[in-house]
């Protein structure tokens, strides 16, 4: 009863099913150890982060360049201020203290021994960069030789919050934080990182590092779980449409063992117009043959109505004669009446 599985098209059904369903299961489940592995990056950096507060800085140059690892750490650097080239960052927030008012960060570059320069976030301020009331409240950058000690961070580009990387903003001030943006703007070369200060000058208030791109959860890591459950909805169907082929075929072969031939088969229709060509014959002998009987009929009484006419002159002519006949006697007992 199963021997359609050893056609070809059956042969093509199973060999798919066969390969399908482990490409979506290793798709599923390839898909599912990224979305843990994010999940790890992120516990892993928010360790980091809440042992870089604690752990002593270290120089920058041990640092560099920044990864997922070094992205947040405490690192140190010494040198002198560019308090020629102060930058304002706009539309930046502090959502761990200020929910989402909007300010702006303040940033100096600070010009080492090695020659280049370091980007640092000497604090956050509410308010718009724009406006003179917020700009003055800026307290100015300390002069001469500092050493600064902050968090490390990657320079941003067009995915970070925040970053208005598409220019048209007045002079002063900065759309993203990072050496492409910087380069155009001072005349000397500038690290590939930037750092934000543990310790805010007043009025500014201190930035917290953000977590280093590809660690959170974002919604890639959420896109990967979404591609979990598809690439396993897609094994499960394969399955149930293998069944549901299987059990068509299955109940076709069986209702074909026990004779049963279904509607609109074309040699039962051919049997069953072949078996209906005498029917339709003898049903047409059978209206002929009624067909006779009116005619039989017709031809009996054209025949009784020619006798009855027969009849009927006959009738008429012995009438005629008797009528005929009493004139005659009539006459002749008037003749003789007249004689008497």
């Amino acid at each position: 009863m199963y021997r359609f599985l050893l056609t070809p098209r059956w042969w093509g059904i199973n060999v798919f099913a066969v390969l399908a369903i482990p490409l979506c299961l290793f798709m599923g489940s390839w898909q599912l150890s990224r979305f843990e592995d994010r999940v790890d990056n992120h516990q892993q950096q928010e360790d980091r982060s809440a042992r870089a507060k604690t752990a002593a800085a270290r120089p920058l140059a041990d640092l560099l360049p920044v990864n997922t690892v070094t992205s947040g750490r405490q690192t140190s650097a010494r040198g002198h201020y560019d308090t020629a080239h102060q930058l304002l960052v706009p539309g930046r927030t502090l959502k761990d203290r200020h929910g989402g008012q909007q300010g702006f960060y303040v940033l100096n570059l600070l010009r080492t021994d090695s020659g280049k320069a370091l980007p640092v976030v000497r604090g956050w301020l509410p308010g718009d960069a724009g406006a003179k009331a917020a700009t003055a409240r800026v307290p100015a950058p300390p002069k001469g030789e500092v050493t600064v000690t902050g968090a490390l961070q990657a320079s941003e580009n067009q995915g970070t919050d925040g970053v208005q990387a598409g220019g048209g903003l007045p002079q002063g001030q900065l759309g993203m934080i990072s050496a492409a943006s910087l380069v155009n703007i001072v005349p000397y070369e500038v690290y590939d990182a930037w750092i934000t200060l543990t310790d805010a000058q007043a009025p500014l208030h201190a930035v917290p590092p953000a977590a280093a791109e590809g660690s959170g959860l974002d919604l890639k890591a959420f896109q990967n779980l979404g591609y979990t459950g598809e690439w396993f909805v897609f094994a499960g169907f394969v399955v149930f449409m293998w069944f549901r082929l299987f059990r068509r075929d299955a109940e076709a072969a069986k209702d074909a063992a026990l004779g049963i031939v279904p509607e609109g088969d074309g040699d039962g229709g051919g049997d069953a117009s072949r078996a209906g060509e005498p029917g339709e014959r003898q049903a047409g002998g059978g209206d002929a043959a009624a067909g006779d009987v009116p005619q039989g009929e017709a031809k009996a009484g054209e025949r009784g109505d020619e006798r009855g006419a027969d009849r009927g002159e006959a009738r008429g002519t012995d009438q005629g004669e008797g009528q005929a006949a009493g004139q005659d006697e009539g006459r002749g007992e008037a003749a003789r009446a007249g004689k008497a």
